[in-house]
């Protein structure tokens, strides 16, 4: 019996003195595989300046990728902006290879690399996708961080899971905030649990202690599905306003009981494909079968809730979606067609990359399109500006036009205080956007162009005076053309040497 007992013992101490031998030699290949998966991105990006349009600046920056399936190098959208030039570097490997731009989704941060040499690929295992992880969850974030030059990995947990503004385009979708560090680098790295991605680091609140945010895996593979077809859609905006429906007056007023929660839909954007769908005090309900809480929130798993766009986000461009409302106190179910993107109904479009910014210099006055890049890169003028950022495109305007600044020159002398000026009329008349002003500007045939703001201020330019003095007036300011690429295509255009 003795003899029985002691065989036991020695051979259950042998079975889990050697286990652990076996697991930490499978943990080891996995984590090997895993690294070999892992690239650092060098990127030369040409800058533009918004502020002299003319002019831009090279600025070199270092990212994080993961390989995935089809050898694709997933990566954020931020590392590769305005990229002139990229290469990226394997894991345990110290050749770089040139890699280009595939797709780009700047609306989610998201982008696709192609390396052309096979070479690169030579060895590796292709990163899969995991599923939304919960909170509380095990996720360990690679990239290359400052701070060194070799791989990372830092450790955390999830945190929460909601609706977040995306630094890179400035709208808001899923994200998922963790809290392992997160440094100038990480951007694009994965973050993984049990393997596989979860999450595509993107940013981090710099004044917090390790809040970092993730694009999640379902952002990931809509953005993956989008562009199966060599065409990014984006994602879906519905083209309405909302109210919450928390006051209980409001609530009376509508007629909703306690039983019944939802949005008041209080705009409809004149080209939103819901337009004719949807009337303003139609009160939205659900969507998708989802109820839309009062403060305009959908449960989106199990006692986690988020902004009910989730569920549009969902969606491909083109899909439909069924929305139950309450229209005139009677309760109703819609479809919807997906059809617009926030650049199709805001005033000022989202943050825009991968393009020189549009201008016209005409007598050393500088007009240019109202942008979220021009916002960001000035304090002039920043409340105006920011509320004409809050507002959509209506039927009669669809783009600011701004007096960017005034060259000075011996025909321009009091007007040189005018800067971050949006414009209204010219010689009385509207327009709809830069591309109609700066037709107008062409076909002026009177002497003088009078251009004035919404509040009858006025700015007057002599045509023959701004004709005869532009050439001179680009050549002292070193400025080569007198209007951007775009507007130069198919057109005349002025230059430094014209006399």
């Amino acid at each position: 019996m003795i003899k029985s007992l002691l065989v036991f013992l020695l051979g259950t101490f042998f079975l889990f003195a050697n286990a652990p031998q076996v697991c930490n030699a499978d943990i080891l290949r996995q984590e090997d595989a895993t690294k070999q998966a892992i690239v650092k991105i060098y990127s030369v990006a040409k800058i533009p300046s918004y502020i002299a349009p003319w002019s831009s600046s090279m600025r070199s920056s270092t990212g994080s990728g993961a390989i995935i399936e089809g050898g694709y190098i997933l990566t954020n959208a931020h590392v590769v902006a305005n990229q002139a030039f990229l290469e990226v570097q394997r894991y345990g490997q110290r050749k770089r290879y040139i890699a280009k731009v595939y797709a780009v989704s700047h609306q989610a941060d998201l982008a696709l690399l192609k390396v052309e040499e096979k070479t690169f690929l030579k060895g590796v295992r292709p990163l899969t996708f995991g599923t939304l992880p919960q909170v509380e969850q095990r996720i360990v974030v690679y990239g290359y961080p400052m701070g060194g030059n070799t791989l990372s990995a830092t450790i955390g947990v999830v945190s929460r899971v909601e609706h977040h503004g995306y630094a890179h385009s400035g709208e808001s979708f899923l994200a998922v905030q963790v809290d392992a560090a997160v440094n100038p680098g990480n951007s694009g790295g994965p973050a993984l649990s049990n393997g596989k991605i979860v999450g595509v680091v993107m940013q981090v609140i710099s004044k917090s202690q390790n809040i970092g945010y993730l694009v999640p895996v379902s952002m990931v593979q809509h953005f993956i599905t989008d562009m199966k077809d060599g065409h990014c859609d984006g994602f879906a905006d519905l083209g309405i306003g909302t109210q919450r429906l928390e006051n209980p007056a409001m609530r009376r007023y509508y007629g909703l009981n306690e039983n019944i929660s939802g949005k008041l839909i209080d705009k409809i954007i004149y080209s939103s494909s819901l337009n004719g769908v949807l009337k303003t005090n139609d009160v939205l309900t659900a969507i998708d079968g989802h109820n839309i809480e009062n403060d305009g929130t959908v449960a989106f798993r199990k006692h986690e809730y988020t902004d009910y766009h989730y569920f549009v986000d969902a969606h491909q461009m083109g899909e439909t979606v069924d929305l139950n409302i309450i229209r005139d106190r009677k309760p109703m179910k819609v479809k919807a067609t997906l059809k617009n993107t926030a650049d199709d109904i805001l005033l000022v479009k989202t943050t825009r990359y991968d393009k020189m910014p549009t201008y016209f210099i005409y007598g050393g006055y500088v007009f240019s399109p109202l942008t979220r890049n021009l916002i960001r890169s000035t304090n002039r003028n920043r409340l105006k500006l920011s509320y004409l950022a809050s507002k959509w495109q209506t039927k009669n305007r669809k783009e600011v036009v701004m007096l960017l600044k005034v060259l000075a020159s011996d025909i321009s002398r009091g007007d040189y205080d005018f800067g971050m000026w949006p414009i209204d009329k010219i010689n009385g008349e509207t327009f709809k956007d830069f591309k109609e002003f700066y037709q107008k500007m062409q076909a002026v045939k009177d002497r003088y162009i009078v251009l004035e703001d919404n509040d009858g201020v006025k700015v007057i330019i002599d045509k023959d005076e701004a004709k005869a003095k532009q050439g001179e007036i680009l050549k002292k300011y070193n400025i080569e053309f007198d209007r951007s690429v775009d507007l130069r295509k198919g057109s005349k255009q002025e230059g430094a040497s014209s006399s």
